[in-house]
């Protein structure tokens, strides 16, 4: 299971909302790029970017940033907000991250996905941004009737890479993530299913942990990370050691 930082830019910089309220902003780093960098340095595998501009209004102010950012780091970048047409997707994975982030226009325009992913297959995740039991939109402004077991089992045979589930109510809070939504979502595709939203402890990420076997693949970390109540590398190292023991341990009880 992938431990994915998280780098949301507003205005330039690096900040983060809680529970999606553009009124409750915490600024963390003035340089994202910088951020990114010592992400990798850290040894994330992927960086997970949002651009919370372009969320709110559609409008991409943060490309510059984006791009210093990809070209900065080795790793995969995905990038989520604002991807409401085929040319800001394109334009977006011409830079050179991995994968766009589609939310809004999933719901409102899904044969948008299908069309991306027809020239860019498995680089489109689709966002799940979940706010009381509904799918949000437009940077979790709005709130549709959509329920995220359908939104699910709408792309379940298209040619996505993954699903981001976040629960909007404990996203940037530090309250712990939602098992039982995870779970819930995750029986619901083959694909993969990436967590987020709540994090605040490694005993959080154990727990994600063990629904890797139905299929949540990676656990996006914010505020915990900023706020240092987790050590990324540390983390890390924890995720690893409690996949190998767990392997260990059936190993044994096969032999």
């Amino acid at each position: 299971m992938e431990v994915i930082p998280a780098i949301d830019l507003l205005d330039g910089n690096c900040v983060r909302l809680r529970k999606g309220d553009f009124n409750h902003v915490t600024k963390f780093h003035n340089d994202p790029t910088e951020q990114a960098r010592k992400w990798q340095e850290l040894g994330a595998q992927r960086i997970h970017l949002v651009d919370l501009d372009a969320a709110k209004t559609g409008e991409p102010k943060n490309d510059k940033s984006i791009k210093a950012i990809v070209k900065a780091v080795e790793i995969p970048v995905q990038i989520g907000g604002g991807v409401r047409n085929y040319e800001r997707a394109s334009i977006l994975l011409d830079y050179g991250v991995e994968s766009v982030i589609i939310g809004t226009s999933a719901i409102d325009n899904p044969n948008l996905v299908h069309s991306i992913t027809a020239n860019y297959p498995k680089r489109v995740i689709v966002g799940i941004d979940v706010k009381e039991g509904k799918v949000a939109t437009k940077g979790w402004l709005e709130e549709s009737n959509v329920e995220a077991s359908e939104l699910v089992k709408r792309f379940n045979t298209s040619n996505i890479k993954s699903f981001i589930f976040t629960d909007i109510s404990t996203d940037g809070t530090l309250e712990g993530p939602n098992i039982d939504a995870l779970r819930q979502l995750a029986q619901c595709t083959h694909l993969p299913l990436i967590a987020s939203g709540g994090i605040a402890s490694i005993e959080d990420l154990l727990s994600i942990l063990k629904l890797e076997e139905e299929g949540v693949t990676g656990v996006i970390i914010g505020r915990a990370l900023y706020d240092k109540k987790i050590d990324l590398k540390e983390a890390i190292q924890a995720i690893g050691s409690k996949q190998i023991n767990d392997l260990t341990d059936k190993s044994s009880f096969l032999a």
